[in-house]
C-alpha cells in the first residue's frame, strides 16, 4: 500500500535531526553513491522514461514538454556528473557568514544551517528530481518530491535509486521522499502540512504556481515562468546582437531562460534585422513581428497583442521595433516575468542604466539570457530559479538551499 503524503512528511521530519548533523564526509560519500546508482540503473531509467515519453506523445504533449521530459544517455550522464559535482562542493552547513563582537563582549557568528524539510512540486523535467534531492541532502535538508504525472515512471525510478544508494552510505532513511500519488489531492494534502514541512518550492506553469500559492499554508518559493526579453540598443554591435539572440532562442528553446521577445531600436533596425532574420531562419525559428519590423523583413509573420505576453518555450520569437531606451524598458516592465532580461549595447552608461532600471532576478548587459543557471554562474547545479523578490533571488545553488542562524558565545552577559 502506498504511504500517504502525511506519512511521508512525518518520515522526513523524523530523519531531519540526523541528516542536519550528518558529517560532511558521509554526505559526500552518499551523493557519490547516488551518482553511481544512476549509472548502474541506466537500463531501468531508460525503460521508465520510454513509458513516460510514449504516454506523453499519446496525450499530445507539446514538443517543448516532450523535450523537457526526455532522458537520453547524454542527459543521464550529465545528471550523474552534476551529482558528483555537488558531492565535491564545500559543505555549507556551519559555514560562518560573518562574525563580530558585541559591545557587551558577546562573540556572535551568523552561520549557514539547513532550512529543514523542503517539498518541491514540479512538472515534466526528471533532472529536477536528482538535482534538487542532491542539493537538499548536501545542505542538510530532507526533501519531498512531487513531480508531474507525465514523468511519474522516470521520477519514481530516479528517486528510489538515489534513496536506496544514500541509505546504504549512511544517509538516514526517510531523507528523500517521493510522492507517487498523481492525484491533485496529494498536492492539497502536502500544502496543509505546516509544522512538518518548512518550505515549498513550486516549479512549473503559471497555473500550477498560482494553485500552489493560493492553497499553501507553508511559505512558497516560486520558480515562475520565464518571459525573457533582449533589447538591442542603437549602439549595439550587430554581429554580437545576432549571436546573443540566436543563442538565447535556439540553444534550447524549451527552457525558461530562453528569450521570448526581442526589442530592436528603430535607429538600427535596418542594420540588425536582415542578418538576424538569416540567422534565425537557419535555426528554424518562426518570428512574429510588428509592422515596422515586417517592413524590413516582409517574410515574418504578424505579431498580435497576445504574443507580447506569451512564453512560447518553442522555436518561436516575438519581435518589436521600439523608438528608444524608454519605450524598451516600458515594454519589458509591462510584460516580463522577472526571470531574466538583457540589453545589447556598446554604450557603458546605457548598459549600466538598464541594469539599474530592469529589476529581474538576472539582468544582463551583452550576454545571453540562456546563461541564467547555476553552472554558468559558477555556483554549481541549481534546484531552480527563484523569481520572487525575496532572497534568494535567481538560481538556487547549494548556498541558497540553506538558511542562517546566530551562534553566540558569552561570558555571563544579561539584558540590563
Amino acid at each position: 500500500m502506498t504511504a500517504s503524503v502525511t506519512e511521508k512528511a512525518r518520515e522526513a521530519r523524523a530523519a531531519l535531526p540526523q541528516l542536519a548533523a550528518l558529517a560532511a564526509g558521509v554526505k559526500k560519500t552518499a551523493l557519490e553513491a547516488m551518482a553511481d546508482a544512476l549509472e548502474a540503473g541506466l537500463a531501468e531509467i531508460e525503460e521508465a522514461n520510454a513509458k513516460d515519453m510514449g504516454a506523453g506523445k499519446a496525450k499530445g504533449l507539446s514538443g517543448a514538454m516532450l523535450d523537457r521530459l526526455m532522458l537520453d544517455r547524454q542527459r543521464l550522464a550529465l545528471m550523474a556528473s552534476n551529482l558528483r559535482d555537488i558531492a565535491g562542493m564545500e559543505d555549507p552547513v556551519g559555514e560562518v557568514i560573518k562574525s563580530w563582537t558585541a559591545p557587551n563582549g558577546m562573540k556572535l557568528s551568523q552561520v549557514r544551517s539547513p532550512i529543514g524539510v523542503i517539498a518541491i512540486i514540479y512538472e515534466s523535467r526528471p533532472n529536477v528530481t536528482t538535482e534538487t534531492a542532491a542539493l537538499s541532502i548536501k545542505a542538510g535538508n530532507c526533501i519531498i518530491l512531487r513531480g508531474g504525472s507525465e514523468a511519474i515512471h522516470s521520477n519514481r525510478v530516479l528517486a528510489r535509486l538515489m534513496a536506496e544508494a544514500g541509505a546504504r552510505s549512511g544517509m538516514p532513511p526517510g531523507a528523500i521522499q517521493f510522492v507517487e500519488i498523481t492525484d491533485r489531492a496529494a498536492v492539497s494534502e502536502l500544502l496543509e502540512l505546516a509544522g512538518l514541512i518548512d518550505l515549498v518550492i513550486a516549479r512549473g506553469s503559471q497555473r500550477l504556481i498560482r494553485a500552489v500559492t493560493e492553497q499553501s499554508k507553508i511559505p512558497v518559493m516560486k520558480h515562475y515562468r520565464g518571459l525573457c526579453h533582449i533589447y538591442v540598443e542603437k549602439s549595439a554591435d550587430v554581429e554580437m546582437a545576432v549571436k546573443i539572440i540566436t543563442n538565447a532562442k535556439a540553444n534550447r528553446p524549451s527552457t525558461c531562460n530562453s528569450v521570448e521577445t526581442v526589442l530592436v531600436d528603430a535607429a538600427v533596425a535596418a542594420a540588425v534585422l536582415p542578418p538576424l532574420a538569416t540567422s534565425l531562419a537557419s535555426a528554424g525559428v518562426e518570428v512574429r513581428a510588428d509592422e515596422a519590423a515586417r517592413a524590413i523583413v516582409p517574410g515574418w509573420n504578424a505579431a498580435t497583442e497576445a504574443d507580447w505576453d506569451t512564453e512560447y518555450l518553442d522555436l518561436i520569437l516575438s519581435l518589436r521595433v521600439v523608438s528608444g531606451f524608454d519605450e524598451a524598458v516600458s515594454h519589458i516592465r509591462r510584460y516580463h516575468s522577472g526571470l531574466a532580461d538583457a540589453i545589447v549595447t556598446d554604450d557603458r552608461e546605457t548598459g549600466e542604466r538598464f541594469l539599474r532600471m530592469v529589476d529581474s532576478a538576472a539582468t544582463y548587459w551583452n550576454a545571453s539570457t540562456r546563461l541564467t543557471d547555476g553552472l554558468p554562474f559558477g555556483i554549481g547545479p541549481a534546484s531552480g530559479i527563484n523569481t520572487d523578490r525575496v532572497y534568494p533571488r535567481g538560481p538556487m545553488g547549494l548556498a541558497e538551499m540553506t538558511g542562517s542562524r546566530y551562534v553566540i558565545r558569552g561570558s555571563g552577559q544579561v539584558r540590563e
